[in-house]
């Protein structure tokens, strides 16, 4: 497995993997029915950085990393890691994860936020965790998941 900036050829396997992890409206806030065409400013815009995880020519995974926030608050990252589906539970989040921070910390970030994680994404937050985030706030009812309605959502960090 390989773990490379995005291309402009990769748009269409991203965008795969991208409309295939919303559709359960579990774990992001896109709409389901998110246009194709805002794929620019949701994955590829030019304030972040795009890469994705390929093995043997086919894109199983991708995650963006950005300032979290603008000019004065531009020293924390953000970052946003989706699997293809059928790809999950091979440690693909793992190995995005790791190289997300190694880029951040190769990009001068002093630390990583992470701005809204639903609650019942069991397998992120552990994963998480196991990085040394930690859960530093919740936003009651702040994710309006497709089947459960409202569910918490968790703000987590970790200093660089």
């Amino acid at each position: 497995m390989n773990i490379r900036k995005a291309i402009d050829q990769d748009r269409h396997e991203v965008w795969e993997i991208f409309t295939a992890v919303i559709q359960t409206g579990d774990t992001y806030v896109f709409a389901p029915d998110t246009a194709k065409e805002d794929l620019d400013k949701h994955w590829f815009s030019p304030y972040m950085d795009t890469y994705v995880l390929e093995e043997n020519g086919e894109i199983l995974g991708t995650y963006i990393i950005r300032p979290n926030q603008i000019d004065l608050g531009s020293h924390v990252a953000n970052a946003a890691y989706m699997v293809h589906p059928n790809a999950q539970g091979r440690g693909i989040g793992k190995l995005l994860c790791e190289h997300s921070l190694m880029e951040a910390r190769k990009f001068g970030f002093l630390a990583m936020q992470f701005n809204l994680v639903v609650s019942t994404n069991e397998a992120a937050i552990k994963l998480w965790k196991k990085y040394g985030f930690e859960i530093i706030g919740t936003i009651p009812n702040g994710f309006n998941h497709l089947t459960l309605g409202y569910v918490d959502a968790f703000i987590m960090y970790l200093k660089l």
